[in-house]
């Protein structure tokens, strides 16, 4: 038989017109009590949990009236003490596990405050960073009502970085606009020297790192730095595997490096037949209809080749943006469009992924710079400057190859093995920079590249043919979708 329950969300908040059965169905164990009128049918999970993930649904049943204000509007989620801030008639706060309603007097809403649950409305953007720039303490153990002047700052640079100078003026031309009929005048006046302050037209203090940073000109991306910072832990609590190569002939040498630099082109689509790429690199044959192409391998085989170059590494920042534009420089040497050795212009991206903007290369890089140099085994070193570069992706074109071209440099220099990526496994080191790109996972790339380190130490390059057949044998020239589909694998040798 239908129930009145069955029409009731998991919590609620009883009325008069139902208080009678409400009451009936807790002496029959059907539902519980939470709090203040607040009911669940939920009868052995967490109050804290339900609640929580239904204060939104929940604050219309309190505070019909209800303006979301403070740092709830600009945060969108309870603070850490579970306070939500909002504007309305009554004056009590509501405790509920979990979640404080705390409501002030204030400003009726305006037209841009946004339409919410019921009646609920929530402040625009323009008028929350207002209403923040007032200035709160917050008592022991709570949450301040407003978010403090380095949040506001952060909050304003990711504002910059996502969507421009024109993103940040339309929200100080609409504060502009409505901080009269608020009475925020002098709140304006602060948000507008923050703002005048990030875009380098007003000298006020700035309290947070990333404000600081584009006050002095080298803005960054602190979510990227929070990346390199997660992989810097990672590999500090990884053993490090130590591969030799010090004994490598120089021909050696040159069939590795032809081989790294046939991979690590075919990755980024320059595709050549092995025969093909042999007539260019060394016999200085360039095919009349795909010559850029075939300098892009030519120029990747002449930087990876020149051990003595490579082994050059960065003692400073200005030493790694010398590095890395001298080696972009020469194998996209005529790429002349995509500015060799040129830092990018404009915002680029790949799937999803959007690599950090243009003015934010080099504090950005410079952030991660920093953490690099506090990693000591070269293995580590390499993986991480090369998901540095790669993750920054500072170049208009050729990032993945530069990024491998400074890893392998990290190796060369301590006389270690190279990595090279083998066609096969090209999905295997994507998904591995998509894991810490996307979800924060770091283990996929280091076990990834360790692989491909350990894989590349496997084959004899000192002959280069009877390299070739090693690399055949064991899948590395094999496409990465056929070689899913019928379950195939990159292999040690093991000859």
């Amino acid at each position: 038989m239908p129930s009145f329950l069955d029409d009731l969300p998991e919590v609620f908040v009883s009325r008069t017109e139902i208080s009678a059965l409400v009451n009936q169905a807790v002496r029959q164990g059907k539902i519980r009590k939470l709090g203040t009128r607040l009911y669940t049918k939920k009868m052995n999970a967490d109050p804290e949990e339900i609640v929580k993930r239904n204060w939104y649904f929940l604050l219309k049943d309190y505070y019909p009236d209800a303006l979301i204000a403070d740092r709830t509007a600009l945060e969108n989620k309870p603070a850490e003490d579970g306070s939500v801030f909002i504007i309305s008639s009554k004056k009590r706060e509501t405790k509920l596990p979990g979640i404080i309603f705390k409501p002030r007097a204030g400003p009726e809403t305006i037209a841009t405050d946004k339409p919410f649950l019921g009646d609920v409305r929530l402040s625009s953007m323009p008028r929350a960073y207002l209403e923040n720039m007032r200035i709160s303490r917050a008592r022991k153990g709570t949450a301040s009502r407003t978010l403090s002047k380095a949040e506001i700052e952060e909050r304003l640079d990711r504002i910059i970085r996502q969507g421009g100078e024109e993103a940040i003026n339309e929200i100080r031309d609409e504060a502009r606009r409505i901080a009269p009929r608020l009475e925020l005048e002098e709140e304006y006046k602060k948000l507008e020297e923050i703002i005048g302050s990030l875009l380098s037209t007003r000298e006020a203090e700035m309290k947070s790192d990333v404000g600081q940073a584009r006050k002095k000109g080298t803005p960054y991306d602190p979510q990227r730095l929070d990346m390199f910072l997660k992989l810097f832990e990672a590999l500090n609590n990884t053993a490090p595997s130590r591969r030799s190569a010090d004994s490598m002939s120089d021909k050696t040498k040159t069939n590795l490096s032809f081989f790294e630099a046939y991979f690590s082109n075919f990755i980024e689509g320059t595709k050549f037949e092995i025969d093909e790429a042999v007539d260019i690199v060394f016999d200085g044959k360039i095919p009349n209809d795909r010559p850029e192409d075939a300098h892009d391998v030519l120029g990747t085989f002449r930087v990876v080749s020149d051990y003595e170059a490579m082994a050059e590494l960065p003692k400073n920042i200005d030493d790694f943006f010398r590095l890395l534009k001298t080696r972009h420089g020469a194998f996209m040497e005529l790429r002349p469009d995509k500015n060799p050795g040129q830092f990018k212009i404009k915002r680029n991206q790949a799937g999803m992924t959007q690599f950090v903007a243009p003015d934010m290369v080099e504090g950005t890089l410079e952030k991660g710079f920093e953490v690099y140099q506090g990693l000591s085994a070269p293995l580590h070193r390499a993986i991480f400057m090369m998901f540095l570069v790669s993750e920054v992706h500072p170049f208009t074109d050729g990032n993945g190859r530069a990024a491998r071209i400074m890893m392998n440099a990290e190796l060369v220099a301590a006389r270690e093995q190279k990595i090279i990526i083998p066609t096969i496994y090209r999905s295997n080191y994507l998904s591995g920079l998509k894991a810490l790109t996307h979800s924060s996972l770091t283990d996929p790339l280091i076990r990834i590249l360790d692989f491909a380190q350990k894989y590349t130490q496997s084959i004899d390059w000192s002959n280069f043919e009877s390299a070739r057949q090693q690399l055949t044998e064991t899948n590395a020239f094999m496409d990465p979708a056929q070689a899913d589909e019928q379950g195939v694998r990159l292999k040690i040798w093991e000859g």
